[in-house]
């Protein structure tokens, strides 16, 4: 289930991403974040207040679901460093404010079997199609399957860096900033709401609804936690909804965010009345075992469009994925 909802309109900070290709216990230079490997970036975690007489007492105390042969087995492997890229021990003391920069891992991590393609790619952007059920980022039991790091080991760039996310459940377009020189100009698309974005959808037919119509409602965390849900309060999230096809019991719609809160298009839609098409969450959870593709959402970021910063021209994609 994705983390950033099906496009977080803020744009992701993607200073932490290393652009250097040193391997991480090299010690000439000091970097502010260790080098990616195989397309994986490090993890940062400043060590919190405690007691513990080694970082590695910390980190099994912080992270109780990792044992402590694994991470004696990843300090072994250069896979725990820090700040300066070198290799931390087992003996290494503990020290409050220490910077740690540690590579997740997930063992015997199942491929996913659907493929991405690249649409577009230059000197500062990169678009990806993404197929359903692939995460954009590293997250819960995806480490290394997921669309940033298939995109760093195909292209060899481990500057690339997404500039927004869809959920892993959510199909199509991602935008990829490619040079780090140029990416805040494009971060500030999103930021600023300067980019137009169109998703379509599969649900219910709703023939008592006069289309198109807005939804505006407040978004709040629900339960469970990977949740939201809608409160009474002053609106933050809009969405413009409108129908591009009527079947017999199912319409086509075409969805278009004014904001980016965590899961709106699926929120708004459930709260009309017609969840979208297979949602395991949304108007209610339903638990589906690892490997399951048999239903994927029926949602599809469509269409992106922008001016672009640096040249001023209009640039316009679209994806090439189908729902249904």
């Amino acid at each position: 289930m994705g983390l950033g909802g099906e496009d977080d309109a803020r744009s992701i900070a993607c200073g932490a991403l290393p652009i250097s290709r040193t391997p991480a216990h090299a010690t000439s230079g000091m970097r502010k974040h260790p080098a990616t490997i195989d397309g994986l970036a490090a993890s940062t975690l400043q060590l919190p207040p405690g007691t513990w007489a080694t970082v590695l007492d910390c980190l099994c105390e912080r992270f109780p679901a990792v044992a402590r042969a694994q991470w004696l087995d990843r300090m072994a492997r250069g896979r725990v460093v820090g700040a300066d890229g070198r290799w931390l021990t087992p003996e290494t003391p503990y020290r409050l404010g220490l910077e740690v920069h540690y590579y997740r891992e997930v063992s015997a991590e199942p491929p996913i079997p659907f493929d991405e393609v690249v649409l577009h790619v230059d000197a500062d952007l990169l678009v990806a199609d993404k197929p359903h059920f692939l995460p954009v980022t590293p997250s819960g039991a995806h480490v290394h399957e997921t669309l940033l790091g298939r995109l760093v080991r195909r292209t060899g760039n481990v500057a690339l860096a997404p500039l927004h996310r869809i959920d892993r459940d959510t199909a199509g377009l991602v935008l990829f900033s490619v040079n780090p020189q140029s990416r805040a100009r494009y971060q500030a698309l999103f930021r600023e709401r300067r980019i137009g974005k169109s998703y379509e959808a599969i649900a219910p037919a709703l023939p008592d609804i006069e289309f198109p119509r807005t939804r505006s409602s407040r978004m709040v965390a629900g339960e469970p936690f990977f949740s939201m849900r809608e409160i009474e309060g002053p609106a933050n999230s809009e969405t413009r909804i409108d129908v591009l096809a009527r079947g017999e019991g199912t319409w086509r719609y075409a969805l278009t965010p004014i904001t980016g809160r965590k899961h709106q298009l699926r929120v708004h839609m459930a709260a009309l009345g017609a969840p979208i098409a297979n949602d395991a969450i949304y108007p209610s959870v339903v638990h589906r075992g690892p490997g399951d593709y048999s239903a994927p959402l029926q949602l599809l970021a469509k269409r992106l469009s922008f001016v672009d910063p640096l040249s001023g021209v209009v640039r316009s994609f679209s994806s090439n994925f189908v729902l249904g």
